[in-house]
């Protein structure tokens, strides 16, 4: 087998790669990867460092809004996992334009290259902020996409033409929608391992407003599974959420992050809040746990592992701070 993975040098999409060549997908062992990324800030080569020399491994450099190259990247791949997207929401808030442009726009250029190329499946991977914010309960596949950022909507502008190339030509496409990730190799503008290379470097952690907006944490580890999981046993057409099951405030995450770092509560700096932040985001997992999934990886320990990771991989992620200081100097 032959996987496209647009986005492949980004956090997620580099973890799904590595777990893919080293063999972390049973009935993968000898799936060959194609990683298209354009490599914009977030998309890191050193993220796939560890398998640059794989033989079963190739990378271009390019951009899923490019048709040329991906009428030439795309044919002769038999799945396509796309992770190519803009993702965070503060940048999406003072720049909207670049996240419509890829997430949209990039979308549907590579869902159209793989109709005209005969791909059997494609896995757009999405995310929970789609559904907008819930006060109680939890989302499931069937609610109404009701996007409150621009980073959230063009997110579910794709999911519309995931939608729309399936009905229209029969395209077998599969979203999964997950909730916030965390582990290693995760850009330094995220809040985990913002907060954990703040602790490091003795600096104060931003708490956003009253710090009781809710979000439901996952490993990037148990989210790549769940992803493995729908291009195995997904259905066409289908939606699948992706939940870790551990539902935090953002002040409950930053005292664990806290006593994870050996430090207290004098090191966090309270912040103006963000425009238009949801209150809460929970997911129901009901379907994809009815084909196999479970989460894997105890918070706790997944989040302690992640902190030891920053601290022996300080030369990963300091270049990628300083170049944050410089851009907003």
């Amino acid at each position: 087998m032959r996987i496209l993975i647009p986005g492949g040098a980004g956090f997620i999409g580099s973890h799904y790669v590595r777990s893919l060549l080293s063999g972390g997908h049973p009935g993968y062992e000898d799936a060959r990867v194609t990683v298209l990324d354009k490599l914009t800030y977030a998309g890191n080569p050193e993220n796939l460092r560890p398998v640059a020399g794989h033989p079963r491994y190739t990378f271009v450099r390019g951009d899923v809004t490019d048709a040329r190259l991906l009428a030439e990247v795309v044919p002769g791949h038999d799945a396509i996992v796309n992770f190519a997207a803009e993702t965070h929401v503060d940048r999406s808030i003072t720049g909207a334009g670049d996240f419509v442009v890829t997430n949209v726009y990039g979308t549907q250029r590579l869902l159209q290259a793989a109709l005209e190329a005969d791909v059997r499946t494609v896995v757009q991977v999405s995310t929970d902020e789609v559904y907008g914010s819930i006060a109680e309960g939890s989302w499931t596949e069937e609610e109404p996409l009701l996007p409150n950022s621009p980073y959230s909507a063009a997110k579910a502008g794709a999911d519309l033409l995931c939608r729309a190339y399936h009905r229209t030509y029969g395209l077998d496409v599969r979203v999964t929608r997950c909730s916030n990730n965390y582990g290693p190799y995760q850009y330094p503008e995220k809040v985990v391992p913002l907060f954990v290379t703040n602790l490091i470097d003795g600096l104060p952690v931003p708490l956003y407003g009253d710090g009781e907006n809710v979000r439901e944490w996952l490993h990037v580890d148990d989210h790549c599974r769940g992803i493995q999981l729908v291009l195995d046993k997904g259905t066409a057409g289908e939606v699948y959420n992706i939940g870790g099951g551990v539902e935090l405030t953002n002040r409950e995450l930053t005292g664990r992050l806290l006593a994870a770092s050996g430090v207290g509560w004098e090191m966090v700096a309270h912040a103006e809040d963000r425009l238009g932040h949801d209150r809460r985001y929970a997911v129901d997992s009901g379907k994809i746990r009815s084909i196999g999934y479970r989460p894997q990886v105890d918070f706790d320990e997944g989040l302690a592992q992640v902190v030891r990771w920053y601290r022996d991989n300080q030369a990963w992620w300091r270049p990628l701070k300083e170049k944050l200081k410089e851009n907003t100097r």
